[in-house]
């Protein structure tokens, strides 16, 4: 097992060299900067856009940007951010947090969901539960996250007024302790109900198909002919069975705990590391940009490793070598 982890570890590193390359020239390239983005500023003359340029390193060819950066990154240091003047990493590490909080709930709430929808609709296939789960699942499934949420917005905090319009806390509070965290939840229900219903469709579909699979292989008949309740058959049998599958899926999931929502959480007002990207992009503040895309391709090649390791020890017939 100690091998297998090392040999991918090592095998990830072309990878990640390969995805660093490639994010650079995609941003390096890409038309304007920042310093560009401040020629909006009457007060700003080509000669001072220059002497930023060459503060900020703009003025330098590709390949020693890049070497510089990668180098800095190698380091563990991201550079500054333009836009908040201050270390990348600690913007990051300020506002991440709080979309891991909305992350962790989706992920709850939407396998939860899933799981009782799918593993329903599959011992009830083609009942009226199906279909009807069926039509709302595609139905949420094919809305755009922002149309979601502005009409969730609409109804339940401007028309009914259940829940707050925005941000993460009540605006002049001094709460603590157990209102702190109810006055958290309060303003975590729309953008958690927005990004769950819209994901859940996906996911109740493999539990879905991979129940149908399982409930019709011979051992799950030989269990039903001993005698074995319904509810032991499906639940200890065919469902252990099921989920082998949708470990991968699972693992694969672990980085959007930290990738954030950049559309909702700009819908609501919520202060997460999405919304801070989107300003950043915005912007133009590529330093921002390129530590959180890299950031997060580091998390997505550990859950790859992370999704072997589990298949191999959930399945026997897995031998990791």
């Amino acid at each position: 097992m100690t091998q297998f982890i090392v040999r991918r570890l090592l095998q990830s590193i072309p990878t990640l060299i390969g995805a660093s390359i490639i994010i650079f020239l995609i941003f390096a390239l890409a038309p304007g900067d920042y310093v560009t983005r401040q020629f909006e500023n009457p007060k700003m003359t080509p000669e001072r856009m220059e002497q930023l340029r060459a503060l900020y390193g703009l003025d330098k060819p590709l390949p020693e940007r890049y070497l510089r950066w990668a180098g800095n990154m190698l380091r563990g240091e991201m550079g500054d951010s333009l836009m908040f003047k201050k270390p990348v990493i600690s913007v990051i590490n300020d506002f991440i947090w709080n979309s891991f909080l909305l992350g962790v709930a989706i992920m709850f709430f939407e396998w939860l969901i899933a799981s009782i929808i799918g593993i329903y609709s599959a011992v009830r296939q083609y009942s009226v539960f199906d279909t009807i789960a069926t039509l709302i699942i595609f139905m949420l499934y094919s809305l755009p996250s922002f149309f979601l949420g502005l009409l969730l917005l609409k109804i339940f905090a401007v028309d009914l007024r259940w829940f707050p319009v925005g941000g993460m806390i009540t605006t002049g509070s001094n709460y603590t302790g157990w209102a702190h965290i109810m006055d958290v939840a309060k303003h975590m229900v729309l953008p958690v109900a927005t990004l769950t219903l819209i994901s859940v469709g996906g996911l109740s579909r493999y539990f879905r198909a991979n129940m149908l699979e399982v409930i019709k292989q011979d051992y799950i008949r030989t269990a039903r002919a001993k005698g074995l309740k319904e509810r032991t058959v499906i639940f200890k049998h065919a469902l252990r069975n099921a989920l082998l599958p949708l470990i991968t899926l699972f693992t694969l999931e672990i980085p959007s705990l930290f990738a954030g929502a950049m559309i909702t959480e700009r819908i609501y007002n919520w202060p997460g590391i999405g919304k801070v990207v989107l300003q950043a992009i915005y912007v133009r503040d590529y330093p921002l940009f390129l530590g959180y895309t890299m950031l997060i391709t580091v998390l997505t090649i550990l859950a790859n490793i992370l999704a072997d390791v589990l298949y191999g020890i959930a399945d026997p017939r897995v031998r990791l070598k």
